[in-house]
């Protein structure tokens, strides 16, 4: 992104912000990409960017990890807005316009600078390196509750905490014994 990219009718492509219907953004995606694979856009839409972040829950006990748009409500096009490109993208389905520059008013879409662009591109690739809804709270010594798994409803006490593989060693009091175990973050609540 450091060299400017053109449209075939030399305006630079510069990457701009769409607002699209809340769960349209692939569907808008979709609609755009197929545009410019039969060259409806004579060159002047490059691609298009639904930033997406990979997200982990429980479900039925087990660990799932699925995407989920990072930016609900916006899509990113790299664009040279000339001629009807504006309008046939304004008007695509599911789209409600483009971001503008409120500052100046004019209503006209306000491209985003490369540093924010390279900025958005770094933000989305760390967090499809880490699971956003994972945070890591807990501290050795602290007491917290089971609520997954055999040990479910018992109370125990965080003797490790390994952030790398998002798992904590327990001591639980079993019959009057101390039983260590070892459980995923999302396997226990602060008490």
């Amino acid at each position: 992104m450091s060299e400017m990219n053109t449209g075939k009718t030399g305006a630079p492509l510069r990457w701009y912000v769409m607002r699209a219907v809340s769960g349209k953004e692939l569907k808008v995606k979709e609609y755009i990409d197929t545009e410019i694979n039969r060259g409806d856009f004579a060159g002047n839409v490059a691609q298009v960017l639904v930033p997406m972040e990979k997200v982990e829950t429980m479900r039925g006990g087990k660990h799932v990890q699925k995407d989920r748009i990072h930016l609900p409500g916006y899509v990113l096009v790299e664009a040279a807005l000339v001629g009807e490109v504006q309008s046939r993208l304004r008007n695509t389905p599911n789209v409600l316009g483009f971001l503008s520059d409120s500052k100046k008013g004019d209503g006209r879409p306000a491209p985003i600078t490369e540093h924010e662009m390279n900025a958005l591109l770094g933000r989305v690739d760390e967090l499809e390196a880490i699971p956003q809804d994972i945070v890591i709270p807990f501290s050795e010594g602290e007491a917290v509750k089971v609520i997954d798994g055999a040990f479910s409803g018992m109370e125990a006490v965080i003797d490790e905490v390994n952030n790398e593989k998002k798992k904590l060693k327990l001591t639980v009091n079993i019959f009057g014994r101390s039983t260590s175990l070892e459980v995923g973050f999302m396997q226990v609540e602060k008490v």
